[in-house]
C-alpha cells in the first residue's frame, strides 16, 4: 500500500514537473533555456520524456514527445489510484 502511494506520488511530481515546464516555455519562449527554474524542470523530467520518446516515431518535435510523456504519467497516476483502492 505505502509503495503504490509513493510511486504515485513520485508520478504525479514528474507530472506537475511537466506541466510547469510547458508553463515557463509559453511564458518565456526561446529564453526559457537561460532560466534556472526550466533548466531544473528539465533535468527532472528528462528521464521519463526520455524513456516514452521511445515509442515515438524518431523524427517527432520535443513538445510532443514532453506531451506524450505527461499523457503517460497520467495514465499511470491514475491507474495506480485504481490499484489503490482495490489494494
Amino acid at each position: 500500500m505505502f509503495a503504490i502511494a509513493a510511486l504515485r506520488a513520485i508520478i504525479e511530481m514528474l507530472g506537475l514537473c511537466l506541466i510547469g515546464q510547458g508553463a515557463l516555455f509559453a511564458i518565456a519562449g526561446r529564453n526559457s533555456e537561460k532560466n534556472p527554474i526550466y533548466a531544473m524542470f528539465r533535468l527532472i523530467t528528462e528521464m521519463p520524456v526520455r524513456l516514452f520518446a521511445h515509442l515515438l516515431p524518431a523524427a517527432s518535435a520535443s513538445w510532443l514527445k514532453n506531451l506524450f510523456a505527461f499523457a503517460m504519467l497520467f495514465v499511470l497516476w491514475i491507474g495506480l489510484a485504481i490499484l489503490r483502492k482495490f489494494v
